[in-house]
């Protein structure tokens, strides 16, 4: 497995850590058909967001943002699955599918943007067939501003850009999948 090949850590400064859970993912383990992408070809796939709740983020957290990626994607900048920010420091968890491209289960105020499938929303794992396992980074970041100021039209890859100098905490679930 590529563990710590283009890892997408290596080169951001070191914040605190604190705890994410979720009833549909775990760490180290391998996604099932509701995450992967039926959108993509994946048999099965069903492109729903995996249910996430969050505890112990930092003192100063005022907004989250949840992100999902996959570095190990052969695309030379890997592929973002999901972005979304500006989540309220009172919600600590989103449920299953509040991903949905409506942003329907989203709290008020938070902003999808697009993914790498080119929609708002969740898009759900689909590797190259015999590209070997992907590790997906579910990631919930604990921010020092309400507000990011980040346009709905901005890609992930600016979010991440404006989230470096905010960002108190991160919470991290790295789940895989290969076809």
């Amino acid at each position: 497995m590529r563990s710590e090949q283009n890892n997408p850590f290596a080169r951001l400064p070191e914040v605190a850590s604190f705890n994410v859970t979720s009833s549909d993912i775990t760490d180290n383990s391998v996604l099932s058909a509701p995450q992967l992408s039926g959108k993509f070809g994946v048999e099965g796939g069903q492109d729903i967001s995996p249910e996430l709740k969050w505890s112990g983020a930092p003192e100063g957290t005022k907004s989250y943002a949840v992100t999902v990626y996959d570095p190990d994607a052969p695309t030379g900048s890997g592929f973002w699955h999901w972005s979304v920010f500006n989540i309220p420091a009172n919600v600590t968890a989103l449920a299953t599918g509040a991903g949905h491209e409506h942003g329907s289960g989203l709290p008020d105020g938070a902003i999808q943007l697009k993914n790498d499938g080119l929609f708002a929303g969740f898009i759900g794992a689909a590797p190259p067939v015999g590209d070997g396992p992907h590790r997906y980074y579910f990631i919930v970041h604990a921010l020092d501003v309400e507000d990011l100021g980040v346009p709905a039209h901005a890609t992930p890859a600016f979010l991440g850009f404006n989230m470096l100098t905010h960002t108190l905490g991160r919470a991290v679930i790295v789940a895989t999948f290969e076809r």
